[in-house]
């Protein structure tokens, strides 16, 4: 997808957004719904003030960055490569299709680690690349 096919989305939408450079950064102050899309264009940021559904996303650019303040979901993606940022506020990542995580969202339980901050860690090593 491009960026203009994008810009025009979320104006249909009604969801605000500013260019940075050549970032496109979504800060609605509410929820993001774009479960319809299969693709995003390369350097999206979401900011919103609410969730983002993402789930017929089919692929991530390494240079998404997610710092919204609610989940995150994820549900058709197979990989995630280096790059992408889940910094999230009040939420979880739900990802169903990642190899070893059917159904499984980014709480893993450990007390005193942030879910999020071993996730961004296993991205950063590769982990969930194919």
């Amino acid at each position: 997808m491009t960026q203009e096919a994008f810009i025009s989305i979320l104006d249909k939408k009604g969801y605000s957004y500013e260019i940075e450079g050549d970032r496109i950064v979504v800060t609605h102050e509410g929820d993001v719904d774009l479960e319809s899309l299969k693709s995003l264009p390369s350097g999206v940021n979401f900011r919103n003030i609410g969730y983002v559904d993402l789930e017929s996303l089919e692929s991530l650019h390494p240079n998404l960055e997610f710092r919204n303040e609610g989940d995150v979901f994820l549900k058709s993606i197979t990989s995630i490569p280096r790059g992408v940022v889940f910094r999230n506020v009040w939420g979880d990542v739900f990802l169903l299709k990642i190899e070893g995580w059917v159904g499984m969202s980014t709480f893993f339980g450990i007390e005193g680690i942030d879910s999020k901050r071993l996730l961004n860690f296993m991205i950063s090593k590769g982990l969930f690349e194919r």
